[in-house]
């Protein structure tokens, strides 16, 4: 896990599931989920955009022209968890995660880059399609 990583979490579970800098005021969970070759817990912050009572995450990686290892792990073992907050309490979330196809994803990815426009900064850099996942309770 990187430095950078490890302030966001330690600073999101410090203040209930907020944080500042880039991500102040920017929903943002903490994914639980095993890694496909080693089998280890990892942790990965990322924001969120809430869908009814499930969370939609972007395999953004800042518009890498690969998928980030968190989206291969999922798709290899889509039971994980997540925390979430709002300020006060932490709540940790069992969630099934699955890949959403271009009909559902589509109106998803665009709210994303309307609200946060640093996802369209991302879909600018790459030529692959950013996929989106969606983590529902189970």
């Amino acid at each position: 896990m990187s430095d950078f990583d490890q302030r966001v979490i330690e600073e999101f579970r410090s203040h209930g599931g907020r944080v500042g800098g880039q991500f102040e005021g920017a929903p943002l969970l903490l994914l639980h989920h095993v890694g496909r070759r080693s089998g280890a817990e990892r942790l990965s912050p990322m924001m969120y955009q809430q869908v009814g009572d499930a969370y939609a995450v972007f395999a953004s990686k800042g518009g890498a022209p690969d998928n980030p290892d968190w989206y291969h792990n999922l798709l290899d073992r889509p039971d994980a968890s997540i925390e979430v907050g709002d300020g006060g309490r932490i709540d940790t979330v069992p969630v099934r995660a699955r890949e959403l196809p271009a009909d559902e994803r589509d109106p998803i990815w665009e709210t994303q880059k309307q609200r946060y426009p640093g996802f369209a900064d991302y879909e600018a850099r790459t030529s692959r399609t950013i996929p989106v996942l969606l983590l529902e309770r189970r």
